[in-house]
C-alpha cells in the first residue's frame, strides 16, 4: 500500500490564491438522474445516505448560485441501445455478474436508457426554466460529444462549479476534460458522490485538488464569492 503523501499545506496555499468572479462563473451538474441518485429505481445506486447528501448540497449550491447571479447548467446521460453495455470492460462485467457497486447489486444493462425514467434528473433537484440542460452526454468526460465547451464559451464562462456523480468517473473525467480545455474547475465536495466505494471518492477529489483544480466546501464557495450566509446557516 503506497504511503499517502501530505499535500495539505500546498492545498491550503491554492484556495489561498483562488480568486472567483460571479459573472465569469457558472454551476455545471453531471448526472444528477435518478438512475445514480434515486435509490428505489437506480441501476447504478449511489448510497443512500450519500444521494440524500448529494441532493441537498446541490440544492443548496443551486440557491447560492442564483443569489450570487452565477449560470447553471445541468449535464445529463443516456445510452441509446447500440451504446447501452457495449464497453468491453462493462460487458466483461456483465458476463461475470460482477457489480459495480460494492455496497448493493448494479444492472448498468438497464443504466439510463433514452425515455427511461433511470435518465430522469432527480425530482428533488431544484431545476428552474431558466436553467440550461444538456442532455447529449455519452461518455464520463461532460465535454466529449456534446455543445458544452461551445455553450460556456459564448457565455463567457470560464470557471466551472461542480456537483454530481460519480466522483471518481464523470466528475474526474470532466474536470480533466476542463483542464485540457483551459477552463479553472472548482468541485464542491458537498455536492458530489460515487456509487463504486468512498475510497474511490476520496482519491477523485485528492487527485483534483492536487493536480487539476480546486475542491471547495459551499461555505467556503460562499465566501470566495462574497455573498453573505443565510440566517441560521451556522447552525446546519
Amino acid at each position: 500500500m503506497a504511503k499517502t503523501a501530505d499535500r495539505s499545506r500546498m492545498i491550503a496555499r491554492m484556495k489561498q490564491a483562488l480568486r472567483l468572479e460571479a459573472g465569469s462563473a457558472a454551476v455545471v451538474t453531471i448526472d444528477c438522474q435518478r438512475g445514480n441518485l434515486d435509490p428505489a429505481i437506480a441501476s447504478l445506486p449511489v448510497p443512500e445516505e450519500e444521494c440524500r447528501r448529494v441532493i441537498a448540497g446541490t440544492n443548496r449550491l443551486l440557491a447560492l448560485a442564483r443569489e450570487a447571479g452565477v449560470a447553471v447548467l445541468h449535464v445529463s446521460t443516456v445510452y441509446e441501445e447500440p451504446l447501452l453495455a457495449s464497453h468491453p470492460f462493462e460487458r466483461a462485467m456483465l458476463e461475470a455478474r460482477e457489480s459495480f457497486t460494492p455496497h448493493r447489486p448494479s444492472d448498468f444493462a438497464r443504466h439510463k436508457r433514452p425515455g427511461s425514467v433511470e435518465g430522469q434528473l432527480v425530482p428533488e433537484m431544484d431545476v428552474r426554466p431558466g436553467d440550461i440542460q444538456v442532455e447529449s452526454k455519452r461518455t464520463f468526460d461532460m465535454f466529449h460529444g456534446t455543445p458544452l465547451e461551445l455553450l460556456l464559451r459564448y457565455m463567457k464562462k470560464d470557471t466551472l462549479l461542480i456537483a454530481g456523480c460519480n466522483t471518481n468517473t464523470c466528475v474526474l473525467a470532466s474536470a480533466f476534460g476542463a483542464y485540457n480545455r483551459g477552463f479553472k474547475a472548482v468541485v464542491l465536495s458537498d455536492c458530489v458522490a460515487s456509487a463504486y466505494g468512498e475510497d474511490l471518492h476520496a482519491f477523485a477529489l485528492s487527485n483534483i485538488q492536487r493536480r487539476l483544480g480546486w475542491v471547495l466546501t459551499l461555505e467556503e464557495l460562499r465566501e470566495k464569492l462574497g455573498v453573505a450566509s443565510p440566517a441560521g446557516a451556522g447552525a446546519r
